[in-house]
């Protein structure tokens, strides 16, 4: 059974930082590249950033390039995202799963983590 279980999100001020964490089961997490992933209010899901198995970022989106980072724990099935200098327009629930191009792809999800970036 797929589990992805997100957290670490939280309100924070213009400017600061916060970490996400995902813990995904083995099945998924051993056998993918993996990828964050955001929906704002109102907009469509996107990628955010993907990095394959072995760590290696694939790719970051251009609206978060040098303020994210995106890593992954192999031996505790656990993918991070670093998130500095954030943004208002970074406000979204935040999602992991496996890497796609196209979120739409993905049929499985977990419950996010709610960023909320206001002064």
């Amino acid at each position: 059974q797929v589990q992805l279980v997100e957290s670490g999100g939280g309100l924070v001020q213009p400017g600061g930082s916060l970490r996400l964490s995902c813990a995904a089961s083995g099945s998924i997490f051993s056998f993918n590249h993996m990828g964050w992933y955001r929906q704002a209010p109102g907009k469509e899901r996107e990628l955010v950033a993907g990095i394959t198995i072995g760590g290696t970022t694939l790719n970051t989106a251009d609206s978060v390039k040098g303020r994210f980072t995106i890593s992954r724990d192999n031996a505790k099935n656990t993918m991070y995202l670093q998130m500095n200098s954030l943004k208002p327009e970074d406000t979204a629930v935040y999602y992991c799963n496996k890497y796609a191009n196209r979120p739409t792809d993905l049929e499985v999800w977990g419950q996010g983590t709610l960023v909320t970036v206001s002064s």
